[in-house]
């Protein structure tokens, strides 16, 4: 049995996956049940009276190719969520398994492991560290129930990228032992390269990958989860067969042509530069004590007046994420990279505020 399947709960494996009307579409569809007419306004291309492919295969070729693996290796579904909840429902039983994150982390991957009825346990990151992934730390609070273990690069809401030996420490010691899912919705920002490429390397590694960021399409839902074929072949069992909706797929396919994603290295080259002078925009703040270095589309800020900044943001039409409630994160905010003129408002707004 392979790892992978022996990681994964016996009643998924045993599971047939729903069994969706035959992909034909070459011929009248006479077998779904769908209305023959197109509703009013209906401008896609395939029409929205039909259901969509399942796992459309010109769009899982565009995702593999755009992130170099092999279509087998590749399952597209709802942003990254989509990937997050199959990987939980596959591998996490009820009061028994547990997921391992690194806090202060994406929140999503405790939600669906306790949705599921799954353990969250925590090894925090390093602040003092800038951070930083402590891999001898993570190693040492595993345990075999913990199934999951996710490690995100650049992390969300720190901005930083992991050190890539630590990530691979954590990879070499845990492969066969727990699923490592390594989650780069925010790669593209980065500079640094994929490690998409692992999954030859190990036989339990998930990675995870979004359109929602630097292709600007958040609306559309599309996120794709790539890892060993036995963890493709598995999640397409868990997925609702028909989950991406023709104008999600549609628009997914134009933003992956060519001359697109041409636009988006153009895009994110303006979107970095906005990023370092609002960095240093936001240090030079009297609210702000600390900016800290991104590989992201964000920065955090630990604040010397956190619920000041937030009230001069408002004042000024604009909303940044409080992360007060998190523990390590206190006088914390996250804000996102805007376009030049936004930024330039919110620095106004901080600058040209009153206190209260």
């Amino acid at each position: 049995m392979s790892a992978l399947f022996s990681l994964a709960r016996p009643e998924i494996l045993a599971l047939s996956p729903y069994a969706h009307a035959a992909w034909r579409p070459g011929l009248t569809r006479l077998h779904a049940n769908e209305a023959p007419w197109r509703p009013a306004g209906d401008t896609s291309a395939a029409g929205l009276n039909r259901y969509p492919e399942p796992q459309p295969a010109a769009l899982i070729e565009r995702l593999a190719a755009l992130y170099g693996v092999e279509p087998r290796n590749l399952l597209v579904g709802r942003g990254s969520d989509e990937a997050i909840d199959a990987l939980s429902r596959i591998f996490l039983r009820a009061g028994q398994d547990a997921i391992l994150q690194c806090p202060p982390t994406f929140g999503m991957y405790s939600v669906a492991a306790r949705i599921q009825g799954a353990a969250v346990i925590d090894c925090p990151l390093r602040r003092e560290n800038g951070w930083r992934l402590d891999a001898e730390a993570l190693l040492a609070a595993w345990r075999p129930e913990m199934k999951l273990v996710y490690l995100c690069s650049p992390n969300n809401p720190t901005g930083n990228r992991l050190a890539e030996n630590e990530i691979a420490a954590v990879c070499d010691a845990l492969d066969g032992r727990a699923v490592v899912v390594i989650d780069e919705a925010y790669v593209e920002w980065s500079g640094a390269a994929s490690l998409a490429a692992w999954i030859e390397r190990y036989r339990t590694l998930a990675v995870l990958r979004t359109l929602s960021k630097a292709h600007a399409l958040a609306g559309a839902r599309i996120g794709a989860l790539i890892g060993p074929p036995e963890l493709i072949e598995i999640a397409r069992r868990v997925v609702p067969p028909y989950a991406l909706a023709q104008p999600a797929i549609e628009a997914a396919l134009a933003a992956l042509a060519p001359e697109a994603c041409a636009r988006t290295d153009r895009r994110i080259a303006e979107l970095l530069r906005e990023r370092e002078r609002l960095h240093r925009a936001l240090e030079a703040s009297p609210l702000v004590e600390r900016v800290w270095p991104s590989a992201a589309n964000f920065l955090l800020a630990d604040c010397t007046d956190a619920g000041e900044f937030l009230r001069r943001g408002l004042a000024g039409g604009l909303i940044v994420r409080d992360l007060r409630g998190q523990a390590a994160l206190a006088g914390s905010l996250r804000v996102t990279v805007g376009e030049r003129a936004q930024n330039d408002a919110l620095i106004a707004s901080l600058a040209n505020g009153a206190p209260a």
